[in-house]
Order: structure tokens, then C-alpha cells, then sequence
């Protein structure tokens, strides 16, 4: 796992985090001439002066939503380092995921792995730098003593609801703990060659007598299974507790590679206004799935393309 150094503050207000996701570490130890450092420091103001002007970039404009980052962006490095991006990004919401490698900090142990005494430090860490984990994406189990610890650990981080995509032998029993525990579950789309959520069909199929169950839209993964992802919100309208929200290269291919949010082929006007037709008040999270480790700038200029588009 890839530890980058701690955010740094500078009389310029420049977050020197952002210089480890444009030159790695070892690549600045080799850098002889000063003028080179300039260049660096330069590319990062304009990062930051790009960053939307409202200081709450998590809080779309004239929306019911929230905007946060799934942690899966930051899967490649440490967990403070991942913090330390969201701090710089001044980001409020984010999702967690059980198998997360957490770093020297919590002694490599993964998210799902945490004792009760490691979640209340992480939770009391987050709750310092005013960050929220509003849901946790997670692998579950075989039975239903893997699914109740599941929903323990969901519990103890204090999670509105856990994404997953249990086997249809599940359902029953899933919809059944999410009862007992008060804690929602999302069924999250992958493409249609590996996930049987994958149509916003299959998702409702499941929702159908589950109570407890609702929809992770995920945007990206609808385009690779040749969908148009405004007309699946619009098949969802009224089950969907959160989004990833990503952009793609191309349609109808598992092939495609992840982009920008805004440069890619996802027609973001329409989602916006069929999220706004819905006066949708869920979560939407940005989850880079390209450049890991040195992502902060693309998560950054994600949220501002969401925020300006949902101004208009």
C-alpha cells in the first residue's frame, strides 16, 4: 500500500497534498533545480483556485442531495492519506468499504476487520474533521452469522444504510437484519456480465416485498451495460438511497475506461434534471476509478462539474 505525505499548509494557502498526486515522492527527491519546484507549486494553485468558490462543495446548489467521494477513489493508499484528500477537497460525506486496506494506522487491518475500539477511533477522527460516513459498501458473507457481523460493524460505524449485492438466496434473511439493525440496504449495479442488478428491472425485482431494500445507482456501470442512465433513475424514482457517480470513454462495453465526471460520454443535463423532477435527497458519491493515487485533482473538478450543473 502506497502512503503519500500529510497535507501541508503553506502562507499561499496551497494544499501541498496535491503535489503527491502530480509528482511522487521519490520523483521530488531527484528534483535538482528550484525553477521545477515553481512549476509544481504553480500547477497547484490553479488546482486550487479551480475548486468551486462555495465553501461547502458537498452541498450541491439548489438540490435535496449531498455530494461525497466513495472511498474506493482512495483504495491504493493509507486511509490518513485518503482523509487527508477529503479534508483538502473540503468534503463532508463519504463511503466506506469493508475491504479496505487501512495502513499502518489501524495495523493493515481492512474496514470490516475493526474492532469496536478501532471504529470508535475512526469514528471520533472523522467526527473531528467534521466528515460523515453515511453508508459502507460491503461484501457480506456465506451465512447469517457473516451478514449479523456485518450489520454489527455497520451498527458501530453509524451508517444509514450498507451497498452490497447479496445472491437472491439472500434476500429474505438480509431484508430481515437490515430490520433489526435500522440500517437500510442499497443494491449497487455492476455491468450486466457480472452483477444480476445490473438493470434497474432486476434491482426493482428485488425491492418487490423487502422493505429494507433500495438502489446504489451506479451511473458508470449502466453505460457499460448499454443503458441510459437518466431513464434507470427514472425506473428507480423513489428507491434510490445513493450514487456513484462517475463518467465513462464509451457505451455498451465493460471495456471502457473511467473519465472525468463531465468529459466522458454520460449526459449529465438529463441526470440532473431527472434527479431534479424527483426532488431527489439522497447521497451522490464521486468514485474515481482511474489515476488511483493520484486522483485528488479529477475528484475535485468532479464535484465542481456536478455543482455547476446543478446550478443551471
Amino acid at each position: 500500500m502506497a502512503d503519500g505525505p500529510a497535507s501541508v499548509l503553506h502562507p499561499f494557502n496551497v494544499d501541498f497534498y496535491s503535489v503527491y498526486f502530480i509528482i511522487k515522492t521519490e520523483d521530488m527527491k531527484r528534483i535538482k533545480n528550484y525553477s521545477w519546484v515553481l512549476a509544481v507549486t504553480a500547477l497547484c494553485i490553479t488546482a486550487c483556485n479551480s475548486q468551486p468558490k462555495n465553501n461547502d462543495v458537498t452541498e450541491a446548489v439548489n438540490s435535496g442531495w449531498k455530494l461525497g467521494v466513495a472511498l474506493y477513489s482512495f483504495n491504493t493508499i493509507s486511509y490518513a492519506n485518503a482523509m487527508a484528500s477529503v479534508d483538502s477537497a473540503k468534503i463532508k460525506y463519504v463511503e466506506g468499504f469493508s475491504f479496505y486496506k487501512l495502513g499502518k494506522e489501524y495495523n493493515d487491518k481492512t474496514m470490516g476487520d475493526l474492532s469496536k475500539e478501532d471504529i470508535a477511533k475512526m469514528r471520533d477522527q472523522m467526527e473531528k474533521s467534521n466528515v460523515k460516513m453515511v453508508s459502507m459498501y460491503v461484501g457480506g458473507g456465506n451465512t447469517v452469522e457473516a451478514w449479523k457481523q456485518t450489520f454489527e460493524n455497520a451498527k458501530a460505524f453509524g451508517v444509514e444504510y450498507v451497498t452490497c449485492e447479496p445472491v437472491k438466496q439472500q434476500w429474505d434473511m438480509i431484508d430481515s437484519l437490515a430490520g433489526v439493525y435500522n440500517i437500510k440496504v442499497a443494491l449497487h449495479n455492476h455491468w450486466k456480465d457480472i452483477s444480476i442488478y445490473w438493470s434497474p428491472d432486476s434491482v426493482l425485482a428485488a425491492v418487490k416485498g423487502h422493505p429494507n431494500f433500495s438502489a446504489c445507482a451506479d451511473l458508470g456501470h449502466w453505460v457499460r451495460s448499454g443503458l441510459d442512465p437518466a431513464e434507470c433513475l427514472r425506473k428507480l424514482e423513489g428507491h434510490i438511497l445513493g450514487m456513484h457517480v462517475k463518467d465513462v470513454d464509451r457505451k455498451g462495453t465493460p471495456e471502457t475506461k473511467d473519465v472525468i465526471v463531465g468529459t466522458g460520454v454520460i449526459d449529465y443535463a438529463k441526470v440532473i434534471a431527472e434527479l431534479k423532477r424527483q426532488k431527489y435527497q439522497g447521497m451522490m458519491y464521486v468514485e474515481c476509478e482511474h489515476n488511483f493515487g493520484y486522483n485528488l485533482p479529477d475528484i475535485i473538478q468532479s464535484i465542481d462539474f456536478i455543482n455547476k450543473e446543478t446550478a443551471k
